[in-house]
C-alpha cells in the first residue's frame, strides 16, 4: 500500500508579503584592505583615491564612509589608473593591453561608478592600407595631457601615440615616432642601440603643450606638442626607471637601474643637454637595486623633498622592501613589510601656487595603506580610519557584539588611543577627504572583535561602512616567548646605515603559533571578557581605564580525569611569565586557566552574572568560577577508540595510514547495510508500481520532498569527543516548578549533557554574588540518533524567543523572560534541527535539513528580523549557513522554512567557515584574507555606502556632444558598491542596489549591458 503525505495546497498570500517586509538579501559593503592591489591613483581636486586590483576590481575611496566599486568584463590586471582631475573620471589600463574609462554617473540621486567607455588596442601589425597609424605595441606608460580631453601612450616599441579622452580612439596624425626623435640626436649617440620602450611621460605644469619623454635607454627629451618637434634632450647612457618634472619645469629628475638618480636643468639655453648638474647613489659605493619612482617637491620653507622607492644595497638589504625620504640632511629609510606598489604626495596643484609643500605621503603596499605626515617633525605615520589591514596578522576567529552600551564604547575608544603611535604634536590629519558621506549616524553600535595568529584580539568599529580599528589586545606579553629577543635585534638595527625606520603593522610571522587566538567571547554589560587560545589557555580579563602592575593567577584543568591509556602527542602549553606583570589602559588579565592536555579550545562561553566560565577542547569540557579562581566541573567526552584527539592540530604525528583504514570501513559498512535493506523486486513488479503510483498520484497537489536516507556515523569515529558548544542557562531541568542555572555542551558525536549549576545567590541590590562554591550535576544527556555533530544549543522560554544576555533582564535592557510557559531547547546539528521540551526533553518538532536540502549546517544564529512596513513589528528566527555556501532562515520554534539565498561559492571553504552572523539579520565572512564581505538578510536593516561627491567640471554628456557642450555644477550621490559586480577568488558574485536597480544576475557582462539598456541618457548638469 502506498502512502502519501500532502501539503496545504498553495500559499499563504499575507504571510508572503510579511516575508518581503521581513527579509532580502543584500551584499552591501567590503570591509578591509583590497586583496592583490596592483595599481593606485589620486585626484588632487577632489581628494578621492583609486586601488585597482589584479582581479580586474576598482575600488574609490574618499572622506570615511564615501567609497564605491566597479569591475572590469574581463578579471585582468590593473596596470595603471590615472583621474581626470576633477571630472570624477578614471582611466585605467589592464595588462591585456586594454583601456577603459570610468565615471561616476548621477541616476534619481541615486549614482554609481560605471565604465563608459573601453578600447583593446592592437598589438600587431595592421596590413590594412587605409590605415596610416604604425603598429601600436604594449602600452607602457599613460599620461593625461592637462590642456585638454587626451592622453598620451608611450609603447614599447618607443612610439608616443596619442587618444582621444571623449571617444577613446587614437588620434592620427599626432603620433611621435622613435625616427623623430632619433634625428635630433647627435650622430654618435644615434648609432648603436635603440632608445627603447618609453618609460615615462611627464606633462609641464605650467606649460600643458610640453612633454617630457623618456626612453629606456636614458635618453631624456622635451617634446612640443604645439611645433611638433623636440625642443630639448638629455643625453643619458643608464637604463631610466622614472622621471619627474619638478613644479617651476626648471628642473628634471631621473632615476636609474643602477639605484642612482641624477638632476638635470631644464631650462640652460642649450637645446642639447650631454651631463646632468649631479648625480648620486644614496646608498651606493656598492651595487645597488633599482629606483623604480622618483618624486621632487619643493617646499616654501626651503630644502626640497626627493622621494623614491628602491635603492637598496643589493647584496645588504636587497630583499627590504623601501620608500626613501630625503629633505635637506635628512635622510629616513621607511621599510615596510611587504612590497611598494605605488606611492604619492598629497600636495598642492594650483596654478597661482608656487610651491608643492606637500603635506602627506601615501604609500600603497601589497599588504596595508601607510599614510605619513610630511608637516610634523619626525614624519609620524597617520592612522588610518580605514582600510586597515585586517590580516596584519592571520585571523582565526571572530565574533561580532551589537548595542554595545555607550560607556564601554567610550572607554573602548579612550583605551585605543592611548595605544596610538601618533604624537600629540601631530595636527595632521586623513588627507583623503573627498566627498561626503551621507549616512545616517547608526543607531547602535556594533563590534567585531577578530582574533589573530600572534596572540591578538583586534576591536573593530562595525557600525557603518568604513571598519575602524578601535583598540588591540594582546596576550602574548602574559606568555615566556621570544618576542623580547627579536625586539632587542631590530632595535639594533636601526643605528646602522640605511637608517631604517620599520613602518606599517602588516606583520605575517607569529613568534609562536601557540598563542593563537580560537575563541573570544565578550560581556558588554561588565566589561569582561574571555580569550581562549591554541594551546589550551584560557584568559579572563578586564577593562581598566589605567594601567596597573599585577600578578595574574594561574590554575590548571586536568580534562581526562586520570583517564588511562591516553598520551598527549601534541605541543607543550605556554609557560606564564612570573611576577607582577606592567598592563597597559585597557583589557587587563584577571585568570589564566590551563586546560589539560593543551589542546586548541574549540568552544567557550562567559556568564558574567554568575561569575563562571565554560570551555570545551577535543578532551572534554570545564567550567571555572573565575570569582572564586576554584575549578567547577571538569567532564572527559573522549571515546575509548579516540585517539586522533591525543595528536593536537600542531603535531606531525598523525596517523595517513589509521585514517585511511577507518575511511575504508566506513565505506564498506555503508554498502553492506545499503545491500542489506536492499529488495529483491522482478522489473516487471516495478513497472506495475512506477503506474500505479501515476494514476494515484494527484498532480495539482505539491507533495514533501522525497528526503534523502541518512546513514548513522559510527561512535567510534576521529575525534568525536571535540565539544562544538557551549551554552549557560537559566531554565527548568530537574522539574517544571523550579528553575536555575543550567549549562548544556555538544559534542562532534551528536551528544548534548546538561548540568545543573548551584550558584549562590547574590544578595538583593547587590551584583556580585557570595564566595560559596559553585556545585554541577548532571541533569540530563541526549544523544541524537545520527550523531551528527552538534553545532548548537539554545533556550527558548514560553513565548519561543532566546532567553536574555546576562545581565540584560536585570537591569531591565531586555524583556524579562516568560518562566511560567512551558521552556524548549533547540538543538541545531550538522543534519537537522530539533526542538524539544523541558524539563521532559520530549520532541516537540524537527527539520531535516540535509535529508531535504542535501546540505550540512556550518554555522547558525538565532537573529532579530525587522519589517520594513511596521516599525514596531519584529520575528525573532534561525539563520543557517551550510557547507554549500546556502543561507537559510528558519522561524522558531515551529522550524518553518522561510527564505534561502545563495550567499558564498561551495568551494570558498574559508570563507564559509569564518562567517559570523549579528543579532540583526546581518553577516560577514572572509573573502580573502584581508577583506570581509558584508551582507544582509533584513530588509530594514543594512549598511551599504551613502555618500555624495561634489564634481565641478565641463562636462559633455553622450547627448551633449550632439547639441552643445553644457557646462554646470554636478551633485552626484554616489551609492558605492551596491549594484557592482565584484571578481574575486576565481568568480563572480552579484550584487544588490539598496535604493536603485535590484538584482541582475550572475554574469557581470550580462549585469552591465542589461544596466546600460535600462540607464537612461544622463541630464545636462
Amino acid at each position: 500500500m502506498m502512502k502519501f503525505r500532502f501539503r496545504r495546497q498553495g500559499a499563504d498570500p499575507q504571510r508572503e508579503k510579511l516575508k518581503q517586509e521581513l527579509f532580502a538579501f543584500h551584499k552591501t559593503v567590503e570591509h578591509g584592505f583590497p586583496n592583490q592591489p596592483s595599481a593606485l591613483a589620486f585626484d588632487p581636486e577632489l581628494r578621492i583615491m583609486a586601488i585597482g586590483t589584479r582581479s580586474g576590481a576598482v575600488r574609490i575611496y574618499g572622506a570615511p564612509g564615501v567609497e564605491f566599486t566597479g569591475l572590469h568584463h574581463n578579471a585582468a590586471t590593473v596596470a595603471q589608473m590615472h583621474f581626470l582631475p576633477g571630472q570624477g573620471r578614471l582611466l585605467t589600463l589592464l595588462d591585456d593591453n586594454s583601456l577603459h574609462l570610468w565615471e561616476i554617473v548621477p541616476h534619481n540621486g541615486c549614482a554609481h561608478l560605471e565604465e563608459m567607455l573601453s578600447f583593446q588596442l592592437p598589438s600587431r601589425p595592421v596590413f590594412d592600407g587605409a590605415s596610416t597609424l604604425p603598429s601600436l605595441s604594449r602600452v607602457t606608460v599613460v599620461l593625461l595631457v592637462a590642456d585638454g580631453n587626451r592622453a598620451a601612450l608611450g609603447t614599447e616599441g618607443g612610439s608616443v601615440f596619442f587618444l582621444n579622452m571623449d571617444t577613446l580612439t587614437l588620434l592620427e596624425g599626432q603620433t611621435l615616432a622613435p625616427d623623430e626623435v632619433l634625428r635630433s640626436l647627435p650622430d654618435d649617440y644615434r648609432c648603436g642601440k635603440a632608445l627603447g620602450p618609453v618609460e615615462s611621460l611627464q606633462g609641464h605644469l605650467q606649460d600643458p603643450s610640453k612633454i617630457l619623454i623618456g626612453y629606456s635607454r636614458g635618453l631624456l627629451v622635451i617634446w612640443s606638442q604645439t611645433a611638433h618637434c623636440v625642443e630639448r634632450v638629455f643625453l643619458g647612457n643608464q637604463q631610466l626607471e622614472s622621471l619627474c618634472w619638478e613644479r617651476s619645469g626648471s628642473t628634471v629628475v631621473s632615476s636609474h637601474s643602477d639605484g642612482s638618480y641624477a638632476i638635470w636643468p631644464a631650462d640652460s639655453g642649450s637645446s642639447l643637454v650631454l651631463q646632468p648638474t649631479a648625480a648620486t647613489m644614496p646608498y651606493g659605493p656598492f651595487p645597488c637595486k633599482a629606483i623604480n619612482k622618483i618624486l621632487w617637491r619643493n617646499c616654501e620653507s626651503g630644502g626640497h623633498f626627493i622621494i623614491f622607492s628602491g635603492g637598496m644595497p643589493r647584496a645588504s638589504y636587497g630583499d627590504r622592501h623601501c620608500v626613501s625620504v630625503l629633505q635637506a640632511e635628512t635622510l629616513v629609510t621607511l621599510d615596510f613589510t611587504s612590497r611598494v606598489i605605488d606611492f604619492f604626495t598629497v600636495h598642492s596643484t594650483l596654478l597661482e601656487d608656487e610651491f608643492d609643500d606637500p603635506q602627506a605621503l601615501a604609500v600603497l603596499l601589497e599588504e596595508e595603506l601607510v599614510v605619513l605626515d610630511l608637516q610634523t617633525p619626525g614624519w609620524p605615520a597617520v592612522p588610518a580610519p580605514y582600510l586597515a589591514p585586517l590580516h596584519s596578522s592571520a585571523i582565526t576567529c571572530s565574533a561580532h557584539v551589537a548595542n554595545v552600551p555607550a560607556k564601554l564604547w567610550a572607554r573602548l575608544v579612550s583605551s585605543g588611543e592611548q595605544q596610538s603611535p601618533q604624537p600629540t604634536s601631530s595636527t595632521s590629519s586623513w588627507p583623503i577627504t573627498g566627498g561626503q558621506n551621507l549616512a545616517q549616524e547608526p543607531s547602535q553600535r556594533g563590534l567585531l572583535l577578530t582574533g589573530h595568529e600572534d596572540g591578538t584580539v583586534r576591536f573593530w568599529d562595525a557600525s557603518g561602512v568604513a571598519l575602524r580599528p578601535l583598540y588591540k589586545l594582546s596576550t602574548a606579553a602574559l606568555f615566556q616567548t621570544d618576542c623580547e629577543h627579536a625586539d632587542s635585534l631590530a632595535q639594533a638595527a636601526e643605528d646602522d646605515w640605511p637608517p631604517f625606520r620599520k613602518v606599517g603593522c602588516f606583520d605575517p610571522y607569529s613568534d609562536d603559533p601557540r598563542l593563537g587566538v580560537q575563541k573570544v567571547a565578550l560581556c558588554k554589560y561588565t566589561a569582561r571578557m574571555v580569550v581562549a587560545g591554541t594551546a589550551g589557555q584560557v584568559l579572563v580579563l578586564e577593562l581598566s581605564d589605567v594601567p596597573a602592575e599585577q600578578a595574574v593567577s594561574v590554575a590548571s584543568m586536568d580534562l581526562l580525569q586520570d583517564r588511562e591509556g591516553f598520551t598527549w602527542k601534541g605541543h607543550d602549553q605556554l609557560s606564564p611569565s612570573t611576577g607582577p606583570l606592567p598592563w597597559p589602559a585597557g583589557f587587563q588579565p584577571q585568570v589564566l586557566v590551563q586546560c589539560l592536555p593543551p589542546a586548541a579550545i574549540t568552544a567557550v562561553t562567559l556568564h558574567t552574572e554568575w561569575g563562571l566560565v565554560a570551555f570545551g577542547t577535543s578532551h572534554g569540557f570545564g567550567v571555572f568560577d573565575y570569582q572564586r579562581k576554584s575549578p567547577v566541573l571538569a567532564r572527559c567526552t573522549l571515546h575509548p577508540n579516540d585517539s586522533l584527539a591525543m595528536e593536537g592540530p600542531l603535531s606531525r604525528v598523525k596517523s595517513l595510514k589509521k585514517s585511511l583504514r577507518q575511511s575504508f570501513r566506513r565505506i564498506r559498512k555503508s554498502r553492506v547495510s545499503g545491500k542489506k535493506r536492499a529488495v529483491n523486486a522482478s522489473s516487471k513488479l516495478q513497472e506495475a508500481n512506477a503506474q500505479l503510483a501515476e494514476q494515484a498520484y494527484p498532480h495539482d497537489v505539491e507533495v514533501t520532498p522525497v528526503q534523502r536516507r541518512i546513514e548513522p556515523r559510527s561512535a567510534d569515529d576521529s575525534l568525536s569527543g571535540v565539544v562544538r558548544c557551549l551554552y549557560f542557562a537559566d531554565t527548568f531541568l530537574r522539574d517544571a516548578v523550579h528553575h536555575g542555572p543550567t549549562l548544556w555542551a555538544g559534542t562532534n558525536s551528536g551528544s548534548v549533557f546538561a548540568y545543573a549549576l548551584e550558584v549562590p545567590a547574590a544578595a538583593t541590590g547587590s551584583e556580585k554574588r557570595p564566595e560559596q562554591a559553585v556545585e554541577a550535576v548532571l541533569g540530563k544527556e541526549v544523544q541524537l540518533m545520527h550523531r551528527a555533530p552538534v553545532v548548537a544549543v539554545t533556550v527558548l522560554d514560553g513565548r519561543g524567543r532566546p532567553l536574555p544576555e546576562p545581565y540584560e533582564a536585570s537591569r531591565d535592557l531586555a524583556q524579562a523572560p516568560d518562566m511560567q510557559g512551558g521552556h524548549a531547547v533547540l538543538i541545531a546539528s550538522e543534519e537537522q534541527f530539533k526542538v524539544f521540551t523541558l524539563p521532559k526533553v520530549s520532541a516537540k518538532t524537527k527539520f531535516k535539513l540535509t535529508a531535504h536540502e542535501g546540505c550540512r549546517v556550518r554555522k547558525v544564529a538565532l537573529a532579530t528580523f525587522a519589517s520594513v512596513a511596521c516599525e514596531d513589528y519584529a520575528e525573532t528566527c534561525l539563520a543557517c549557513l551550510t557547507n554549500l555556501g546556502d543561507v537559510h532562515v528558519f522561524s522558531v520554534p515551529g522550524l518553518r522554512p522561510q527564505v534561502h539565498y545563495s550567499c558564498i561559492r561551495k568551494e570558498d571553504i574559508s570563507g564559509i567557515a569564518s562567517c559570523v552572523f549579528t543579532r540583526h539579520g546581518q553577516g560577514f565572512y572572509l573573502i580573502s584574507p584581508s577583506e570581509f564581505e558584508r551582507f544582509s538578510l533584513s530588509a530594514r536593516n543594512i549598511t551599504e555606502p551613502l555618500c555624495s561627491l561634489d564634481i565641478r567640471w565641463p562636462r559633455d554628456t553622450t547627448c551633449d556632444r550632439h547639441s552643445g557642450a553644457v557646462r554646470g555644477h554636478a551633485l552626484a550621490h554616489l551609492h558605492g558598491l551596491s549594484h557592482q559586480c565584484r571578481h574575486h577568488a576565481g568568480h563572480y558574485r552579484g550584487r544588490y542596489n539598496g535604493g536603485c536597480e535590484r538584482f541582475l544576475g550572475r554574469n557581470p557582462r550580462r549585469i552591465c549591458g542589461m544596466w546600460r539598456k535600462m540607464r537612461p541618457t544622463p541630464a545636462p548638469f
